[in-house]
């Protein structure tokens, strides 16, 4: 049994009568050598490091971060003060993914999703949409599946790490997995699903890797609330019938050329783009001499 397209899973649900959770939940079994039941159970255990992590990251101050300090508190500060627009969803949407990231950054436990670098992504898109329709955690789980399903396809025909394809690879496939989740929980197709993957990685194409003095912190912190709030628009977008025009494997497809396309100094090596620039430049200096990185 494998799964290397979205075109191929989608003929897999027609052919076996089955939804994409179920299918999913098989070939991970399959893969493992366990049962489907048995990955649910994971699931619910990712779904539960998951909602810690946004705990925890709401509280954490930065105290083992570098550049990144306390983002998801001064969200939630912001936001219970009412000082933020964009309503309630939206801004738990940044507030989670800041939060997820922030604690990523201070060494806590997170899920990568599919990478740590795009931690923030899924729960900061998927767990506010969920609260708001008040999904129960089978449901949640049942999406967290076509998450997975998004993220199987993706890394069978592209890359997910910013060392090959740039940050599109990363925090660009999280939110067209994000996407394709939400889809699901607001009652969609499995083509909606890839509609709104396709639409959520479209806007994340040439995305470059370029973290500043090699840390995972700016700009990939602030990255993963644009990349959450992206997914959630893809998703409403696919919802009302917006089409992704290209289908979700070319756009793979895309993103994996335009990888290849891309500068080494714009992948993971912070040399390029934000970690080039003067500031750039200088906290890196910063960072080697606070450290002793040079004795």
């Amino acid at each position: 049994m494998e799964i290397t397209s979205a075109a191929q899973l989608l003929e897999l649900c027609e052919k076996q009568q089955k939804s994409i959770p179920q299918i999913v939940a098989e070939y991970e079994a399959f893969l493992a050598i366990t049962t489907p039941d048995a990955v649910r159970e994971r699931m619910a255990e990712i779904l539960r490091v998951m909602r810690e992590a946004v705990a925890g990251g709401i509280d954490d101050q930065g105290e083992y971060a570098h550049l990144v300090k306390g983002y998801g508190q001064k969200v939630y500060q912001a936001k219970e003060k009412g000082r933020l627009v964009g309503g309630d969803v939206f801004n738990t949407a940044i507030l989670y993914a800041l939060a997820v990231a922030q604690h990523n950054a201070s060494l806590g436990r997170i899920v990568a999703c599919p990478t740590a670098g795009s931690c923030g992504v899924v729960p900061g898109a998927v767990l506010p949409v969920a609260e708001e329709l008040q999904s129960s955690d089978e449901e949640i789980i049942d999406a967290l599946l076509v998450m997975a399903g998004v993220g199987i396809v993706s890394a069978s025909q592209g890359p997910i790490s910013g060392a090959e394809g740039g940050c599109q690879a990363e925090c660009g496939v999280a939110s067209a997995m994000a996407a394709g989740a939400i889809v699901y929980l607001l009652g969609g197709s499995g083509e909606t699903v890839f509609e709104a993957a396709s639409l959520a990685l479209q806007s994340h194409l040439g995305l470059v890797c370029d973290p500043i003095a090699s840390l995972v912190e700016v700009p990939c912190v602030s990255r993963n609330a644009t990349s959450a709030v992206t997914a959630i628009t893809a998703a409403n977008m696919a919802i009302a019938g917006i089409p992704g025009v290209i289908p979700y494997d070319e756009v793979v497809v895309a993103m994996k050329n335009i990888g290849r396309a891309m500068p080494e100094s714009l992948r993971e090596t912070s040399i390029g783009g934000l970690a080039g620039t003067p500031t750039g430049k200088r906290l890196y200096r910063e960072m080697r001499t606070k450290y002793s990185l040079d004795n």
